[in-house]
């Protein structure tokens, strides 16, 4: 897959959906705040171990920092990261958008089976069935 020179930074190793990533967006969308590992592993319901490793790994990677008292945040001086960040948070508001174009207020979206009985869902299976054989 090709990648855009201007914005390529070979030395940006997140990838998206990872815990790595998913911190670093954390700290990054709130830049003006310090966290503890305990703050990070609430907020993003993972386990402790792995909030106070990845924490530590990306402290020593350089992507975020440490204030003396243990408080994680995002650092100043890291546009890669924070352009990385704007990216993450673009694809999330064009998913939601694409989600939330199909369910109107008036009309909340249907989970499948959802106000039907057993028995009515086997009837429409059955017929679906006996009209794909036609």
């Amino acid at each position: 897959m090709p990648v855009l020179l201007e914005d390529h930074d070979p030395d940006l190793s997140l990838r998206p959906g990872t815990t790595k990533s998913d911190i670093v967006a954390y700290l990054y969308r709130n830049p003006e705040w310090g966290y503890s590992p305990q703050e990070v592993t609430e907020s993003l319901e993972i386990p402790r171990g792995t909030a106070t490793t990845t924490l530590k790994r990306l402290y020593d990677d350089g992507y975020v920092g440490k204030t003396d008292d243990g408080y994680y945040h995002a650092l100043d001086e890291r546009t890669d990261v924070r352009r990385y960040v704007s990216s993450l948070n673009q694809v999330d508001r064009m998913f939601d958008r694409h989600r939330n174009a199909d369910v109107t207020p008036e009309e909340p979206e249907k989970r499948i089976g959802e106000g039907r009985t057993g028995e009515e869902l086997e009837t429409e299976l059955e017929e679906l069935e006996g009209g794909s054989g036609e």
